[in-house]
């Protein structure tokens, strides 16, 4: 399809089959139907309405687009569509340290955002592990989260505003500067984690957190699921509240083991990596210690910042080190913390009987388990089967199909199983609202 009436008022678009190759995928590995018609660069809020408004007029799909750092396929673009690159919105534009907050555009990189806070002793507290190079507009996509979440908690909770673009290229303001405000409804929450597919974010105003004064670190091995989890919980129970509570299981240590020549497998089948920040860190770990003694089979634990970046590499290399085994599916279930131990079990049931490899992340803290299945490693029927059936499972026990990686189009098929049909009507009520022509992300978070 020619696009002659939006191009000619752009400032940088292209048609390039390399360019439409590289900007139609993102990290999923989810295929695209075919290449876009066209990517528009946008350098401006007005790029990005004068975009959606033509498509919307002629019922052409737009996927916004900002690092392509997504692992659920809600990035994917594919023929007769209009891919919508908001990378070049990469202003922070104003940082306030006494108000606590800043306003950015979508394409800030994360951990630019969290560098600019820190001469103001402020960070920008969601971190996930791809903060090195995702956007905001990304994270507030997908509502992401990271290992200090637990705490800090997710994406959602440092989102005090933002401006959107909506289906008819109408630009509208949400939430406010202020900590507190009941005004209407939270349209601002709404908007966060909808994945594109209600409105473009265009600005953000995100609240900013002190930088701790000190942070303590433990890292403790277990000789089962079972007992690591069990361990976490007297935390919680206790009253500490760490800002960090990692699980590695027992294959993902072996994969580490693997590729740095170490022998982490050998202290036992489960890691633990937690830290506690603030004036009482050091207390708390102290109390931490106490209670993770008994049943840890190793544990090590610091102040000293150096220590403390060896013990965190271990959590930081689990990604690549599975990654050397071939493309992995990086999934993400959330299940009651109750039944973390009982789901990695049962991870490791699905893998034995279908003969797939698989190593699971926690996020102990908060019940959110990333279960990474190497594609590689058994045929495309058997791979599908095992993740549905870990999807199956979080359903069974409670849980989510997604903590914070969002829906995309992988998981589109199991929606209905947790939402219900009222419920996922509801959600295209409302996407009708926000999106009338529904060219937003088409295809995306909702059916």
């Amino acid at each position: 399809m020619s696009h002659t009436g939006l191009t000619s008022g752009l400032p940088a678009w292209s048609t390039d089959p390399g360019e439409l190759a590289r900007v139609s995928v993102d990290r999923s590995g989810v295929a695209p139907d075919g290449l876009p018609d066209l990517v528009v660069f946008a350098q401006s809020v007005r790029d990005v309405r004068r975009t959606v408004s033509y498509a919307a007029s002629r019922g052409v799909p737009v996927v916004p687009r900002g690092a392509g750092s997504g692992v659920a396929g809600g990035a994917v673009a594919g023929a007769g569509e209009i891919v919508l690159d908001l990378s070049g919105l990469d202003r922070i534009a104003d940082l306030r340290p006494d108000d606590a907050l800043a306003v950015v555009e979508p394409g800030v990189i994360t951990a630019d955002l969290d560098a600019a806070a820190h001469p103001h002793g402020l960070r920008y507290a969601p971190d996930p592990a791809s903060a090195a190079f995702s956007t905001i507009g990304g994270n507030i996509a997908t509502n992401a989260g990271g290992l200090r979440c637990v705490k800090y908690g997710v994406t959602r909770d440092a989102v005090l505003a933002v401006d959107a673009v909506l289906g008819d290229g109408s630009l509208v303001s949400t939430g406010r500067r202020t900590v507190k405000g009941v005004t209407g409804y939270d349209l601002t929450g709404l908007l966060v984690g909808s994945e594109g597919t209600l409105g473009v974010v265009v600005g953000a105003t995100l609240r900013l957190s002190p930088l701790p004064t000190t942070t303590a670190t433990a890292a403790a091995f277990f000789a089962t699921a079972d007992d690591a989890v069990a361990a976490v919980t007297s935390l919680q129970r206790r009253g500490l509240r760490p800002s960090t509570a990692e699980l590695l299981d027992q294959a993902t240590l072996r994969a580490i083991d693997d590729a740095q020549g170490t022998a982490l497998h050998t202290r036992g089948e489960v890691f633990l990596l937690l830290q506690t920040d603030g004036y009482g860190a050091e207390a708390e770990l102290a109390e931490a210690e106490r209670l993770l003694r008994p049943s840890a089979t190793h544990l090590e634990t610091t102040t000293d910042p150096e220590t403390a970046a060896r013990l965190v590499a271990v959590r930081r290399a689990a990604l690549p080190a599975v990654e050397r085994y071939g493309r992995v599916l990086i999934e993400d279930i959330a299940v009651p913390r109750s039944r973390i131990a009982e789901s990695i079990t049962a991870v490791g049931d699905i893998a034995r009987r279908t003969g797939v490899r698989i190593v699971v992340f926690a996020h102990a803290g908060d019940g959110n388990l990333h279960p990474i299945v190497v594609a590689d490693s058994a045929p495309p029927e058997r791979v599908d089967e095992a993740v549905a059936a870990i999807f199956e499972h979080a359903l069974a026990v409670g849980g989510t199909l997604t903590g914070e990686h969002g829906v995309g189009t992988l998981k589109r098929p199991w929606l209905a199983d947790e939402l219900g049909e009222p419920v996922l009507d509801l959600h295209r009520r409302l996407k009708s609202v926000f999106d009338p022509a529904g060219i937003l992300n088409p295809g995306k978070a909702i059916r």
